[in-house]
This record gives structure tokens, sequence and C-alpha cells, in this order.
């Protein structure tokens, strides 16, 4: 069955960084475009980074554009978010996403990973 784990989250000051990292299975990784979410507490889950399954094109929302990165390893099964000059606004729980066709269309979560943004 798909599983996707995410990990590399924790507490970090204004300006800092971080790097999460999401090890898939289950699923042909190469084959299937990642995503990256979060949700901070009392908002709906937001959809941050984005990137094709060959890892060659990635989209961004506006509020991380040019300060994180998302990347692949199709080799280790691996999506990665690189979370530079991080600002308060960005703590919540990021969570790994893919999408896949099986009779319908469904997508499968990781358990999440906190990122606490704070002085």
């Amino acid at each position: 069955q798909v599983q996707l784990v995410e990990s590399g989250g924790g507490l970090v000051q204004p300006g800092g960084s971080l790097r999460l990292s999401c090890a898939a299975s289950g699923f042909t990784f190469s084959s299937h475009a990642m995503k990256w979410y979060r949700q901070a507490p009392g908002k709906e889950r937001e959809l941050v980074a984005t990137i094709n399954s060959a890892g060659t094109i990635t989209t961004y929302a506006g509020s991380v554009k040019g300060r994180f990165t998302i990347s692949r390893d199709n080799a280790k099964n691996t999506v990665s978010l690189q979370m530079n000059s991080l600002k308060p606004e960005d703590t919540a729980v990021y969570f790994c996403n893919v999408r896949r066709w099986d009779t319908v269309w469904s997508d499968y979560w990781g358990q999440g990973t906190q990122v606490t943004v704070s002085s």
C-alpha cells in the first residue's frame, strides 16, 4: 500500500533553515508528481510546492517562492523541501502528498511533520 513518511521538522528561529524529507513506497514513485502541503492551526491545508515526475518542473505558492525549494530523488523514492529564510507564518504541520489513479483518483498523505518558527 502507499506509504509516505515525512521527517525533518522541528523548532527553528526566524531566518533559519530546515530541510524536510518524504520517503515514499507502495507505488511507482518516478511516475508521479509529488506535492508538499501545510496546515497551520485553525487554517485550511494549503499547497506549498509541486514537482513533476521527472523533477524538471516545479511550482510554488506565492508566500514561499524564492525561499523554498522542492526536489526529488527518483532513485531513492524521496522528495524534499528545503526551506530557507523561515518566518513565523511558516509555522505549520507539513504534509507530503501524492495523487494516484486506482479506479478513481485518490490522494495519499503522510502523517505530517511539525515546523515551528519562533524566537
